[in-house]
């Protein structure tokens, strides 16, 4: 099985995760990601069925509700960004500083999604005052959305049911 990753992040361990997972005992009851980011290593590790439960963490408390929506509504949140990425057409950079301001208003995820497919770098980054201020790479639209739509849902079928979500200072989680 190809390993879906359906967040494009930086700093992601996907390029890293067969290494770390030559570390691992072959049989893990939960494996806690305590800065989940893309859940890289959780996701590659559920594909090699080298853990039978998950937690995932991070202090990004808008990045973790996205992952709740992947994990426990693929179909929604799939839709929703293919919406978002189809109503940019001909109007990419002003449609992605609009999207912006509703994230930074509301949180919600499908808004997340869409803004790390087309920011600079997939680099999350949040200015003082919490507001997300990245600005968008635009030589690209973003991932596609049946691509997008393959990866959430293979996410999805590798963790539903299996993974606790938080959003702690990786301290309390440990």
């Amino acid at each position: 099985m190809k390993v879906p990753h359906p967040i494009p992040y930086q700093g992601s361990k996907r390029n890293l995760a067969p290494a770390i997972m030559r570390y691992f005992p072959n049989d893990i009851e939960t494996l806690h990601e305590p800065f989940a980011g893309s859940a890289a290593i959780a996701i590659a590790t559920a594909c090699q069925s080298l853990a039978h439960n998950f937690v995932l963490n991070d202090l990004n408390k808008p990045l973790i509700d996205l992952w709740r929506e992947i994990i426990n509504h693929p179909c929604r949140i799939s839709s929703d960004y293919a919406e978002l990425w189809n109503a940019q057409t001909g109007r990419e950079r002003v449609y992605y500083d609009f999207v912006r301001g509703k994230f930074n208003e509301t949180k919600q995820p499908s808004y997340l999604l869409y803004l790390l497919a087309r920011c600079v770098k997939a680099a999350v980054r949040y200015n003082s005052n919490g507001s997300f201020n990245q600005s968008p790479d635009n030589r690209r639209r973003g991932a596609h959305p049946e691509t997008i739509k393959k990866h959430i849902c293979g996410a999805s079928n590798l963790l539903f049911g299996r993974t606790r979500l938080s959003a702690f200072n990786f301290k309390e989680i440990l």
